[in-house]
């Protein structure tokens, strides 16, 4: 099996079988980011995670039964102003669903992502998408705002943002424990992991914490 996953026919069929499913999942987000309906917005980007999910264990096992085993790249994503603050909680928590991790560098502007490649791509597309997808939703929440008398604040924007970036959190969190892992990749996944870990701590020896600011509304 290793010999076939690692002839020219073997990789071929992988990048064919990779490129169907990122245009699945690309679909899958624009439908989202095109919904007027939070709803299904939210079902669409949980489908789209899913698919990611599946897409990363694939790659794990093709990864595992390989010769040369390639360790985690690092990537920048910007986190523009403004709301800095909530796009990176949003941005952490797609990358710790995606089995990467994220550290914000707010002098500069930009996250830098840690993972293995296909993962971070992931990360990054829908990272993107639900950037878009929460601006429209930001817009609608304030129209109902201002429906009902009250005045667009940029305290109601951070913490609207701030809010969506949680839920986000949590249901992607939710459909990747649903993704199903035979037991014969959980020490690859762990020793992924760790691969990860280590990597962040070689790139950012000394990281803090910090808690989001402007939070009242």
């Amino acid at each position: 099996e290793g010999v076939a996953s690692s002839s020219p026919g073997g990789r071929e069929r992988a990048r064919t079988a990779e490129s169907r499913m990122l245009g699945r999942i690309r679909a899958l987000l624009a439908k989202a980011e095109a919904t007027g309906f939070p709803e299904e917005a939210e079902a669409l980007s949980a489908k789209a995670q899913e698919l990611m999910a599946r897409h990363s264990v694939d790659e794990a096992l093709l990864a595992a039964k390989a010769v040369a085993v390639e360790g985690p790249d690092a990537i920048r994503i910007g986190v523009d102003a403004p709301y800095e603050q909530a796009k990176a909680v949003l941005l952490d928590a797609v990358a710790s669903a995606n089995h990467c991790r994220a550290v914000w560098n707010e002098a500069f502007g930009f996250s830098t992502v840690v993972g293995f490649g296909g993962d971070l791509e992931a990360v990054e597309l829908l990272y993107t998408s639900l950037l878009v997808q929460a601006s429209g939703a930001m817009s609608k929440a304030e129209a109902a705002q201002q429906a009902g008398g009250r005045k667009r604040t940029k305290a109601f924007r951070q913490a609207f943002l701030a809010a969506y970036a949680h839920r986000v959190g949590v249901r992607l969190g939710e459909v990747a424990a649903e993704a199903a892992v035979g037991e014969e990749l959980l020490p690859v996944l762990a020793s992924r992991e760790v691969a990860v870990g280590e990597r962040v701590e070689r790139l950012f020896p000394a990281t803090a914490t910090t808690r989001l600011r402007g939070v009242r509304d």
